[in-house]
């Protein structure tokens, strides 16, 4: 068996419904050990909610499934005979198969996160923004955007304190755009 990647587009906020439904219905199929993963592209991000930061997953492309498969006639008809399952990616009647290096680059995009660090900012900044402190010892503060640092999720801002321009070092989620 040659399991390859495949995409099926579904309706909009069902992905985990068609997941649960490929699940259940594979386990009555004969050609049950045809279906390998089945995964819903999501991403880790960070986001600060009543001063406290939070990861939560976001679906970075809502409406497909990544199937893995070892396709064949009948097995293509069933999956696309599920409730929500609007059909294969690819054209006609021959769905696209994914390559290897798209699914390692969409697998490193969706990677296990480990560390906080490799969370996705929710906000990206550029240099020479002002951006408002929303957190921690420089609080109300207002400041201008000298550096960013999206590997580790910090920027540097000049801060006004007592009439000198300080630089500070911040975390994505401690700062707000204005």
């Amino acid at each position: 068996m040659e399991f390859k990647w495949y995409v099926i587009h579904t309706l909009s906020a069902h992905e985990s419904k068609v997941k649960k439904l490929i699940e259940r219905e594979k386990e009555k199929w004969e050609e049950k050990d045809r279906v390998g993963q089945i995964k819903i592209p999501t991403l880790e991000m960070a986001e600060l909610r009543g001063g406290k930061k939070r990861i939560v997953k976001k679906k970075f492309m809502p409406g497909y499934l990544f199937l893995e498969l070892d396709i064949t006639d009948e097995l293509y008809r069933k999956i696309r005979a599920i409730p929500g399952v609007m059909g294969f990616v690819g054209s006609g009647s021959s769905p696209q198969v994914l390559t290897e290096e798209e699914m390692q680059s969409l697998f490193a995009e969706m990677g296990e996160v480990t560390t906080e660090e490799k969370v996705a900012p929710r906000i990206l900044f550029s240099e020479g923004e002002i951006v408002k402190i929303i957190d921690g010892p420089f609080a109300n503060f207002q400041g201008v955007i000298d550096e960013v640092s999206p590997e580790k999720g910090k920027l540097r801002v000049k801060v006004e304190i007592f009439g000198r321009s300080t630089p500070v070092e911040l975390d994505y989620l401690q700062v707000g755009k204005l």
